[in-house]
């Protein structure tokens, strides 16, 4: 058995530094040889996971956050044959992880986990695909393109506080001087103008490291939901964001829910985040992929 393990290449600055290392090696000691996979950015590590792909192994392992999950989802899709992919979550958000119930920061546990799926065959899951400016992407758990994005490309730009502090802070900083913004929607077919603060194309249930939008969502219906919160007051959103965490909005009259194969979303200088990585400005096209990916979980 040949697992390839990928290391999120800022893991070295933080707290889970030696976790490709112990992950490697409570494989190994399963009896697993392991080919352990370190670059000193994303772009690297992509390379060498492809290279290793296109050689053979028996499961892909990434080790990190959201961000190691949409680069290995990538990766295999980009190889062209069905490798399970397997997730250590040692990172900030660990959406997909939790969506998944993986054991979240217990790297012994979340081996195992991994182990015994590899040995019992994986979970089939859907994924999103994305497409724009005349190439695609897919994602794991949820497309951001609004408040929600606004807020994760203020995070993304401090290196402190660590965690999901970060990004609460990060919320509130976006607050003062965000605006609604006019989207053009076609979900399924169906077109209409939409004022709101924040359109998700969810395929998980969460965001920022456990803000449950869509609680209901399923990662295996062959469905993804499309989550809109409509033109609000400053006051009007904040007062609905804290219920997030809880999923306790839904019944908001600003939240609506829908559940979408296809969704196309348009709107002025406004950029996307999928897996909480940035993809791209608006238009663009999200779409489910029905059992795309096999996961160790």
């Amino acid at each position: 058995m040949l697992i390839a393990v990928a290391v999120n290449p800022r893991a070295s600055f933080g707290r889970a530094r030696h976790a490709g290392k112990d992950a490697a090696a409570h494989f190994r000691a399963a009896g697993a040889e392991v080919l352990l996979l370190c670059a000193d950015s994303y772009a690297g590590l992509a390379q060498a996971v492809k290279d290793v792909l296109e050689s053979g192994v028996d499961a892909l392992v990434v080790v990190g956050g959201d961000g190691m999950v949409h680069l290995g989802l990538n990766a295999i899709s980009g190889a062209g044959r069905q490798v399970p992919l397997g997730i250590i979550p040692t990172g900030t958000g660990n959406d997909t992880a939790r969506a998944l119930g993986l054991p979240l920061h217990n790297l012994p546990a979340a081996c195992e986990r991994a182990l015994e799926s590899l040995a019992d065959g994986g979970r089939m899951i859907d994924a999103g695909r994305i497409t724009a400016g005349g190439s695609s992407r897919l994602f794991a758990g949820v497309v951001s393109a609004g408040f929600d994005a606004a807020v994760n490309e203020r995070a993304n730009d401090w290196h402190w506080p660590r965690g999901k502090i970060r990004y609460q802070l990060a919320m509130l900083r976006e607050l003062a001087s965000f605006r609604a913004i006019d989207y053009t929607v076609t979900a399924d077919g169906e077109r209409w103008q939409q004022g709101a603060m924040l359109i998700s194309v969810a395929n998980g249930q969460s965001i920022g490291g456990g803000m449950r939008i869509v609680p209901e969502a399923v990662l295996d219906d062959g469905y993804l939901d499309l989550f809109i919160v409509s033109r609000l007051s400053r006051t009007g959103l904040l007062a609905v964001f804290p219920k997030v965490f809880a999923g306790k909005h839904v019944g908001h009259p600003a939240v609506q829910l829908r559940r979408v194969r296809t969704v196309e979303l348009s709107a002025g200088n406004i950029m996307a985040y999928a897996d909480g990585e940035r993809i791209g400005a608006l238009p663009m096209t999200i779409e489910v992929v029905p059992r795309a990916v096999c996961v160790l979980a």
